[in-house]
């Protein structure tokens, strides 16, 4: 599953260095799905959704920071644990039951977004 920032956030900004994916963006500001990735121009996700990957998308939020589940990985192929829930000084990054994958979901997305590595 994708982690998600919760309401408790104080936009500290620790979070968003840390993510392997570059898939924390501040608030209100737009997001892309080449940022941080090898992704550009039209790519199929792998849920068959065509994408622009250097194409600019709405926030998901314009008040805290946000993670693009789309991207998140949870760190799987980098690190052993999510590095935004590590850095969180209120513990406000936790497991989006929205989006639940699986450990080689996340995994395939990671080598998706990042062929060379």
């Amino acid at each position: 599953m994708a982690i998600i920032i919760t309401d408790e956030c104080i936009n500290c900004g620790a979070c968003e260095p840390e993510c392997p994916n570059t898939a924390i963006y501040e608030g209100a500001d737009d997001w892309r799905y080449k940022d941080g990735t090898s992704l550009k121009g039209k790519v199929v996700l792998q849920d068959g959704k065509e994408v622009d990957a250097d194409e600019s998308q709405e926030p998901i939020s314009d008040e805290i920071y946000y993670i693009v589940p789309d991207k998140c990985t949870e760190c799987k192929g980098f690190h052993e644990e999510p590095q935004c829930a590590a850095v969180c000084p209120v513990d406000c990054c936790v497991p989006d039951d929205n989006h639940m994958e699986t450990e080689e979901e996340l995994l395939a997305k990671q080598r998706f977004m990042h062929p060379e590595g």
